[in-house]
């Protein structure tokens, strides 16, 4: 497990199961969002897949889950998330918010970072509106007890559906 891209892959598919299997109520896949093009030529583009879509009642939550070594990057030893993973969120949000709203549908779609947190000092925990998306950064501290980190997933999931009832 010392291998980062493994983990990487471990992470994503955790967070994945976990909404398939504790979360029903919502629609939770690891999903191709397609490029808005206007002029329909894709060649060449990268395919867009996301790591967790989460959607329900409306909304829906594209979560780029991130496992690195470092969780922030350093820009002028100013502390920053890591640019391309913004990039990455954006362009996934607004071209699945495109998609939606070109298919006549009302769909509030949102994007979040979410790194398994590091002992590094300095943890994302950010929250941004960008051209009408709210798109955040945060971290999921996997050396809590999993009553936590449980707390914190099924916190993410009422953002979608409301407070769900307790868990038995």
């Amino acid at each position: 497990f010392f291998d980062e891209q493994r983990m990487s892959r471990l992470y994503e598919k955790f967070i994945l199961e976990y909404y398939r299997k504790k979360h029903p109520q919502l629609r939770a896949s690891a999903s191709f969002i397609d490029w808005a093009l206007d002029d329909g030529f894709a060649v060449g583009l990268p395919a867009m897949r996301s790591d967790i879509t989460l959607s329900a009642r409306g909304r829906v939550l594209i979560i780029d889950a991130k496992y690195y070594a470092a969780t922030m990057q350093s820009n002028f030893d100013k502390k920053t998330v890591h640019s391309g993973n913004l990039y990455q969120i954006f362009a996934y949000v607004k071209n699945k918010q495109i998609a939606f709203e070109r298919a006549g549908e009302s769909v509030e779609v949102s994007g979040m970072l979410l790194y398994a947190a590091t002992d590094e000092e300095v943890q994302p925990d950010f929250s941004y509106r960008m051209s009408g998306n709210r798109i955040s950064a945060t971290t999921l501290d996997l050396d809590r007890p999993f009553e936590e980190i449980r707390a914190q997933l099924d916190g993410i999931a009422d953002t979608l559906t409301g407070p769900s009832a307790p868990a038995s």
